[in-house]
């Protein structure tokens, strides 16, 4: 049933929209206060696509689950604003800048881990070459470089299903339209047809898509609305049948017709006004191709510029543009180590010093693209502006490259060599002194977050555990004074009576959202794991007096970290019940969510197989 259809039984059943006097919501739940609760009727509403229906505190309470906001949308639409008991902070939308970022960091989250490893991996190989351990003919260095290589091959697949899943579609589906792009049957077209072919007599201009990024994005933003619109037109009983189905027919050939002429005709276009102007100014055209440098890598159109250098190599035995291609790679690894000296956090220092090995190594920033550049865009910043100015020095000493590898095992290889070490040597320097000096634009970061609250050294080393959200006595969910809770509809958690103010992360993750009022966030760890922390009962209604949330949407927190304080004092005077409770929304998708008794404060009290 959509969430329009949704609505539009409640309104039904509640007696139409002329019994509802005010409707706000919460965290999972619709909160209808009606003129005449008798003319509810909530054996049909129990009936609808909902979990329960709860009617206590002069409230008509339909539980919904964590897509509450979106129901809740359809209603207003058909009672009207007047009835909605929101404020305007409700309506606030993150810029549309920020929400795209977000979403496409907390898609690469998951997959950091293998970006990591990989090129970890590439970075030794390339050294065992060096030091002649390794030979490039050899079956061991072709089965270490496939493993090394398969997650940047097939990013579009495993893109797919973590952007599909951020993006609240089928993330399987998404991971298919992905594997499309690469399946054999349209790669071998990429030779056999001569680059271009047709799909029911219109044009398509065939495109690599292996190693892309924003190909396979596009296609499932596509996805997204052919998916929704599908769903609205195909009655129900149908969906499982045909919306799959179609998707596919639509949205492979779309992102076939429409993203790879893009790609293409954008990056030749690049590449041609590259080439024409570094022979009109090349210290300046060096510049904006070290400042646009990243972000052309970032967009995949970089590709474009392959074959003009490899010509330009082949014919000439030089190329010009390639010592500023690698000072985006320098510059990404001045980035990586600046943050890994300047975070106090050990998840961080992790993944930023993983990153920085192989930029620095082999020239490959993927780990810095995605673990860094996507989370902290002031870092990003810092690298453009140094790969400008490395780029402007490459123009002035007039560097070329001979050959197509990077990293600083490869310096010798540029020529003027010295002049190449001074240019990449402020590359590296520059961005890594600006983001050390300076700071980076912290995941973890917001107005009033108190410096340093990292977890505890004992809590990071705990996997698919979780700890209690707040000090003071762990109860079981059971115990809870509100049904909905208690009765383990909305999942298997614990409750906490908080005995101080601060408010704890209760495991390693990303906060996916907080609510306006305050009193509850959710949280979603790199394994999979959705939860709640509901702060009190009815605390909705405090509206956000005398709670202090120091996270937002998209941050990503670590297990211990204090991510809130509320007094609790306060909350206790004002009537309500301060039990802050930790709900793993998705439970059914494990094996056990397995509650645990602790000893102390810091001991698991939910352990996730």
């Amino acid at each position: 049933m959509s969430d329009k259809n949704l609505a539009e039984k409640i309104i039904e059943n509640i007696g139409g929209k002329d019994n509802v006097q005010s409707l706000t919501h919460c965290m999972t739940r619709l909160r209808f206060v009606l003129k005449n609760e008798e003319k509810a009727d909530k054996v049909a509403l129990e009936k609808l696509d909902i979990m329960q229906v709860v009617r206590g505190g002069g409230q008509y309470q339909i539980v919904i689950g964590t897509n509450v906001k979106d129901v809740y949308e359809e209603v207003i639409k058909l009672t009207g604003d007047g009835n909605s008991g929101r404020d305007d902070r409700v309506g606030k939308e993150q810029k549309l800048s920020a929400k795209i970022f977000n979403v496409i960091s907390g898609s690469f989250t998951p997959i950091i881990p293998a970006i990591l490893g990989s090129g970890m991996l590439k970075a030794l190989l390339q050294i065992l070459v060096a030091a002649g351990v390794m030979q490039p003919a050899s079956g061991t260095y072709a089965i270490l470089t496939a493993a090394s290589n398969a997650v940047f091959y097939f990013l579009p697949i495993i893109l797919g299903i973590t952007f599909g899943t951020r993006m609240n579609v089928n993330p399987y589906i998404s991971g298919v339209i992905g594997a499309a792009l690469l399946e054999p049957n349209y790669t071998r077209l990429l030779t056999a047809a001569g680059g271009k072919t047709d799909f029911m007599h219109i044009p398509v201009v065939l495109m690599d898509y292996s190693s892309t990024v924003f190909p396979v994005i596009l296609a499932i933003c596509t996805y997204v609305l052919i998916d929704r619109l599908l769903k609205k037109i195909i009655p129900g009983v149908f969906q499982v049948l045909f919306v799959p189905m179609l998707s596919l027919m639509l949205v492979v050939p779309i992102t076939l017709i429409v993203f790879g002429p893009f790609g293409i005709y954008t990056g030749t276009f690049i590449s041609n006004v590259l080439t024409i102007a570094l022979g009109k100014n090349a210290v300046l055209t060096n510049i904006v191709f070290g400042f646009i440098g990243i972000p052309t890598v970032m967009l995949g159109l970089h590709w474009a510029l392959i074959p003009v250098i490899i010509n330009n190599l082949s014919t000439t035995g030089q190329d010009f543009l390639l010592p500023t291609v690698q000072a985006t790679a320098y510059a990404g690894a001045g980035a990586a180590l600046g943050v890994f000296f300047k975070t106090k956090d050990i998840k961080l220092k992790e993944l930023s010093f993983s990153a920085f090995v192989p930029a620095f190594l082999t020239g490959i920033t993927e780990p810095v693209i995605y673990g860094i550049f996507f989370k902290f865009r002031r870092v990003l910043l810092y690298a453009m502006s140094m790969s400008a100015v490395a780029g402007g020095l490459c123009g002035i000493f007039h560097i070329s490259a001979s050959q197509l590898a990077g990293g600083i095992m490869v310096i010798p290889s540029y020529t003027p060599a010295v002049s190449f070490a001074i240019a990449m040597a402020v590359a590296f320097a520059g961005t890594f002194l600006l983001t050390y000096l300076f700071g980076y634009e912290s995941a973890g970061k917001s107005a009033g977050m108190p410096a340093g609250t990292v977890s505890p050294p004992e809590t990071l080393a705990v996997q698919k555990t979780m700890t209690a959200p707040a000090k003071g006595t762990v109860v079981k969910l059971s115990q809870v004074a509100d049904e909905v809770f208690s009765s383990g509809t909305l999942g298997k958690g614990i409750g906490v009576i908080p005995a101080s103010d601060e408010i704890f992360a209760p495991a390693d993750g990303v906060i996916v959202s907080v609510f306006p009022t305050k009193h509850a966030i959710g949280i979603r760890t790199e394994y999979g794991a959705e939860m709640i922390l509901h702060i009190g009962i009815n605390t909705v209604e405090l509206d956000g007096k005398y709670f202090e949330i120091f996270v937002q949407e998209g941050d990503r927190i670590n297990s211990g970290q204090v991510i809130g304080n509320v007094e609790f004092d306060k909350v206790k005077e004002a009537g309500y019940d301060t039990t802050v409770m930790l709900i793993v929304t998705n439970t059914h998708q494990f094996h056990e969510v397995k509650i645990m008794e602790p000893d102390t404060f810091k001991d698991p009290v939910i352990q996730i197989e």
